[in-house]
């Protein structure tokens, strides 16, 4: 890395993002108490009084993108007419997958039907209703809705970056509605808002994951579990994650992005094959059909008439994680999709990583509630982070596959925090697509220290509410990008068939290529 490369930033969103970042740290870890109580307040407040737009918000964005797949606008490239993909299928999905999901997909494959058997919200507790139900729900929060949330901001990014010409950044989404003053105040203020919750969103992963590396190394070494250790787990994986940055987008997360896959992959066949196998395959239909014959019915309960506590654990923890981590993902998806169709680019994102989540949410839950119902127990009464590492304990090769999952969940982390620093500092230069590496090391020590000042200021509940709080705000700003593009999409549509209609049929192509009349002719250009 060249320590001398000119820096790249763009001042009224890289300092302001910084002062409100560096104020949370400030008071978070000084005031580790007083934050843990502001936590509590916050989170009560939203789920009293926001929790029915949340789950309004997720749902209009699953319908947009389903209506997006089947739509006109399905044959239109990201990129002129003539561009094609950067990365193949395979590349591509487990990019995408890696820093969709990852660690938190690791940390609770096995926690949450755990905890929805012990507890579910409608059905008997510890019951074979109970194992059904769990597995609905864990569907429900790790399925298409999750992915919905990613294509608005990653097409949104990709259309307008590479097709209509404007920088890779959060505020070029909305320019159909507010035209050159994305240059301004305003603009900046959408991309504040997009660090700020991309920073919060990676850090809630990178808690988890440690949490859960601590586990493990508990299981296998005995150490214990404290937040010293924690502290010292998050040190030393973000600075492991500095040399992926270093060593660029192809060289790194590419690279570990399709190495941990072949961990990952491995990981769950291999509880597969030794697991019960013929009860996962008969529970990942059935499965399946439940959540799908559900999904509506699932997707609009509020819980109206109970107290809400339920709700603001999980659902709404769930839509504020992933609405944090929009920015974060859409934008590192777009950033690996240019030349696709928006047709390829919706089924892809919406239908592959969700089906591959639902085989892996199978295998791991259902394998441990089958040890739960059916076994002999002794799961449930566990540690949240140490479910899994229980689960693998009652299967051959004990050891060694829990090794495997410390490293697929540390080399999750890598990528996340890699992947993160890449899209915060694309938003911090102005939309560079190769912003300077020394400044994606600023990025990846900041997100390391934010996960450290949430785990000391109330672990996995502070973990929660900072997801919730933060995913708040750009939930509004996600429905208004949802109205841009299907503006401009609307325009370029209109406009093609004008050109069909007037100009000779040999000059159609060439003259309807990335036209729009919604765009200065200079971005067309």
């Amino acid at each position: 890395m060249d320590w001398n490369e000119k820096l790249d930033l763009s001042p009224g969103v890289f300092f302001p993002a910084i002062v409100v970042i560096a104020v949370f740290l400030f008071f978070g870890a000084v005031f580790t108490e007083g934050t843990g109580q502001v936590f509590d307040v916050i989170q009560d407040g939203i789920v009293s009084n926001f929790g029915w737009f949340y789950i309004l918000s997720v749902a209009f964005f699953l319908i947009f993108v389903i209506y997006l797949l089947f739509s006109r606008f399905g044959k239109i490239r990201l990129g002129p007419d003539d561009s094609e993909p950067e990365y193949s299928y395979l590349s591509w999905f487990a990019m995408l997958f890696s820093a969709g999901m990852g660690i938190g997909l690791v940390f609770f494959s096995v926690a949450e039907p755990i905890f929805h058997y012990i507890a579910p919200p409608m059905a008997a507790a510890e019951t074979q209703a109970a194992a059904v139900e769990a597995m609905r729900i864990t569907f429900f929060h790790w399925g298409v809705h999750a992915w919905s949330i990613y294509i608005v901001v990653g097409l949104s990014l990709a259309y307008f970056s590479f097709r209509k010409g404007l920088p890779l950044s959060i505020r070029s989404a909305f320019y159909p509605v507010l035209g050159e003053r994305i240059h301004g105040p305003i603009g900046h203020l959408v991309d504040v808002l997009a660090i700020f919750g991309t920073v919060f969103g990676v850090a809630t992963s990178l808690g988890l994951g440690v949490m859960q590396v601590n586990a493990g190394l508990d299981y296998l070494l005995g150490i214990g579990i404290s937040d010293t250790i924690q502290i010292g787990l998050i040190t030393g994986i973000t600075l492991v994650a500095t040399v992926s940055v270093v060593a660029g987008l192809d060289k790194g997360i590419r690279r570990l992005s399709n190495f941990n896959m072949i961990l990952a992959v491995s990981l769950v066949l291999f509880v597969f094959v030794f697991g019960p196998t013929v009860f996962l395959l008969n529970s990942w239909l059935e499965n399946t059909g439940n959540y799908v014959q559900n999904l509506v019915s699932t997707t609009f309960w509020l819980d109206s008439w109970g107290d809400g506590e339920w709700q603001a654990t999980w659902t709404l923890f769930y839509w504020g994680w992933w609405i944090a981590w929009s920015p974060f993902v859409g934008m590192f998806i777009a950033r690996i999709s240019r030349g696709r169709t928006i047709r390829e680019f919706v089924g892809g994102v919406l239908l592959v990583p969700a089906v591959f989540t639902t085989f892996w949410l199978t295998v791991f839950g259902n394998a441990a509630l089958e040890v739960e119902v059916m076994g002999g127990g002794g799961i449930a009464g566990l540690e949240t982070e140490q479910m899994l590492f229980a689960l693998l304990q009652g299967l051959p090769l004990s050891v060694i596959t829990s090794i495997v999952a410390m490293i697929v969940i540390a080399a999750f982390f890598v990528t996340s925090s890699d992947s993160g620093s890449l899209v915060i500092d694309m938003l911090a230069s102005g939309g560079n697509p190769d912003p300077p590496k020394i400044q994606r090391v600023f990025w990846a020590l900041l997100e390391g220290a934010v996960a450290i000042v949430l785990l000391m200021a109330g672990g996995l509940a502070a973990l929660q509410t900072a997801a919730i709080a933060t995913g708040l705000p750009f939930a509004a700003v996600l429905v208004v990008m949802c109205f841009s593009l299907h503006k401009a999409l609307r325009s370029e549509h209109e406009e093609a068939a004008r050109v069909r209609k007037v100009f000779p049929a040999r000059k159609r192509e060439e003259a309807s290529a990335g036209a729009s009349a919604d765009f200065p002719s200079e971005v067309n250009s």
